[in-house]
């Protein structure tokens, strides 16, 4: 199967018209300055030849006549040239002003084609549920004893008189790609009580138990949520709520990147200029701005309903990255960063870089809510020339306290397109498998990548949350940027026609993520969320290697990216220095036979984890301890 998913193109927006007539009336005025040039041109050539014309009648030696007569032939060549530079220019104007009607034109009818093959496609689906519960429901209404033999099959029968619950309301989702194809049908409540005569072998659900009164899921509306958490929970500082603007430098990319491709991206030396003033680790802790979706999993009794809220802040933590396309910096080794925000917000989290190449970060959260959260993430990244991959490797921990449900799950591939040329934007994709470690419920969740070609809503994210058993109990909705939906499944069946494809029938919809609103003035502060602008917020009491004391990074927010970037030397030449010694010293270890343990990170330690049987790096303790005391003995320095 063909797939597009590296192309160039942005996805498509409503703003594509409104761009386009933006773009000719640039070319247009552009097109103006043009013609104010050859007027200009025109003007002083003209008044050259006339003084070149009078020198010609200046009594001057043959030889300086000729000369001045070349000059003047060179001075009506070149205003001969400007004037058909000028028309070319007129003529191309001309002619993207014509084909931009005929590109929009095609972009509508293809539009329309798309929306009328969509509804014919739901028509059909929805014929195709009728004729199959039709179907399933004709014995029952030749006699009762065949609906008691039919039902001990375990084929569902539907209540008397009713011929299907289909409605307007209906809802349809897309077969996931490399993954069991499925359909969602919501269902309405009233018809799917559970009772004798409607128990099947199927997956089927409590409809009664989905009430936003009764449940966990009532947490629906977010800003909500946070509104509500603030009052229950005051904050002891006021944090900032912006930044410095963005400096508006420009910069030759194609002089830097030319010689970088098939490089590792954490060894190409980078100005600032493609940062943000923001490290890794700070990207990495800004992976707990939903941090509330865990609070509420806390409440969950049921463990499927957890796991939704886990996948639902699994899905979270890559809103913040869609107009996010500058470049953290990367940490030095044996940098940290902490976010205690114990008081405020319930949980603390402590981030240390444990090796530079590979470029590795563990992190490690606990909340007095309920739950610990711990990773080691690796960054694999490599410039493709028109593209970035980036590659985070490494497990993710969640553990709740009470009940022990212990999840794993690992983060899909990033790519940054446009690196050359055009506009940049990012995108996701690939699968996330979150797995329960204790129950052992799983939790499919399909990253589709954007294609050019795809039908398909862009940066659109489903799955389905399965028990130990195979059996499927929430479908899972929405998009990375904006917000996921969880549906309960009432009833689900198998089609054995062609592909297979799994039909589930839900109740409405809950929404148990939505993405806040960005601060005002977002896109002149590097597209910061509200989170992202108080994390390098100056803080006392902090360890010498924490992140907000960095100084070539405070240099970027400040403006002063100049001396930024020569700061970003001196660190990165003092890395480097130190990194010489270790190396001699391990030679010099190794020469004598003795054993060269190497860099051992300060406040994680390696780990065997006993349920992926990888290398970790746990955290061992110690850092508040010393934060309360003061006592930064230990902390190299490196800034």
């Amino acid at each position: 199967m063909w797939n597009y998913d590296s192309g160039d193109e942005e996805p498509a927006s409503q703003s594509d018209k409104s761009e386009l007539h933006s773009t000719l009336k640039s070319l247009a005025s552009k097109l103006e300055d043009l013609s104010t040039c050859n007027d200009l041109i025109a003007k002083h050539g003209a008044a050259l030849q006339r003084s070149l014309s009078e020198l010609e009648n200046l009594k001057l030696p043959a030889e300086s006549g000729e000369k001045i007569k070349a000059v003047n032939e060179r001075a009506t060549l070149f205003r001969i040239t400007s004037n058909a530079m000028i028309n070319a220019c007129r003529d191309f104007l001309e002619l993207a002003e014509s084909h931009s009607r005929k590109w929009q034109r095609a972009l509508q009818y293809e539009r329309e084609q798309r929306i009328r093959l969509e509804e014919t496609i739901e028509q059909l689906a929805k014929q195709h549920n009728s004729l199959e519960r039709a179907c399933r429901g004709a014995p029952g209404l030749s006699s009762s004893a065949t609906a008691v033999s039919s039902t001990s099959k375990g084929s569902l029968q539907p209540a008397k008189g009713e011929a299907s619950d289909e409605d307007e309301e209906t809802e349809y989702f897309d077969a996931m790609e490399d993954a069991p194809a499925f359909i969602t049908v919501t269902a309405d409540p009233k018809h799917h009580r559970r009772s004798g005569s409607n128990l099947s072998g199927a997956s089927e659900g409590h409809p009664e138990d989905w009430n936003l009164e009764d449940n966990v899921f009532e947490s629906a509306n977010q800003t909500g949520d946070k509104e509500s958490m603030c009052k229950d929970v005051l904050p002891k500082k006021r944090r900032r709520t912006r930044i410095p603007d963005k400096p508006n430098y420009s910069l030759n990319l194609w002089s830097i990147m030319k010689n970088c491709i098939g490089k590792e991206l954490s060894k190409i030396p980078m100005p600032v200029n493609f940062n943000e003033p923001l490290s890794m680790l700070q990207r990495l802790t800004e992976d707990l701005e939903y941090h509330e979706l865990l609070d509420k999993a806390v409440k969950c009794e049921s463990s499927t309903e957890q796991m939704c809220f886990v996948a639902a802040f699994s899905v979270s933590s890559y809103s913040t990255t869609v107009h996010r396309t500058a470049k953290p910096f990367n940490p030095l080794l044996g940098e940290t960063y902490e976010l205690d925000r114990l008081d405020e917000l319930g949980f603390r989290s402590l981030c240390e870089q444990v090796s530079h190449h590979p470029p590795a970060a563990a992190h490690h959260v606990y909340s007095k809510q309920g739950w610990t959260l711990w990773q080691e993430i690796t960054i694999a990244s490599k410039f493709r020339g028109k593209y970035l991959s980036i590659m985070p490797l490494g497990a993710i921990h969640l553990e709740f306290h009470s009940s022990g449900n212990h999840y794993i799950w690992r983060k899909v591939t990033s790519t940054v397109h446009n690196i050359i040329v055009g506009k940049l934007w990012i995108d996701q994709s690939g699968d996330i498998e979150i797995v329960n470690h204790k129950s052992k419920d799983k939790c499919q969740l399909k990253f589709t990548p954007y294609s050019y070609f795809s039908r398909d809503v862009p940066r659109k994210v489903t799955g389905v949350v399965t028990d130990a058993d195979g059996k499927a109990h929430y479908v899972m909705s929405g998009t990375w940027d904006e917000n996921m939906e969880c549906s309960k499944i009432v009833q689900s069946s198998t089609s054995s026609e062609g592909k297979q494809k799994t039909v589930y029938q839900t109740l409405a919809p809950k929404v148990l993520w939505k993405k806040y609103p960005l601060p005002e003035n977002a896109e002149n502060m590097y597209f910061f969320s509200d989170l992202a602008l108080t994390l390098n917020e100056p803080e006392e009491r902090v360890a010498p290697t924490d992140s907000r004391l960095r100084p070539d990074q405070r240099l970027m927010e400040n403006g002063k990216w100049d001396e930024a970037n020569v700061e970003k030397q001196r660190l990165e030449e003092k890395q480097r220095a130190v990194r010489r010694r270790r190396e001699a010293e391990a030679v010099e270890a190794l020469e004598e036979g003795k054993d060269y343990e190497g860099y051992i990170p300060l406040w994680f330690e390696r780990k065997v984890d006993p349920l992926t049987g990888e290398l970790i790096c746990v955290y061992k303790g110690g850092y508040w301890e010393a934060k309360e005391k003061q006592d930064w003995d230990l902390c190299p320095d490196i800034f």
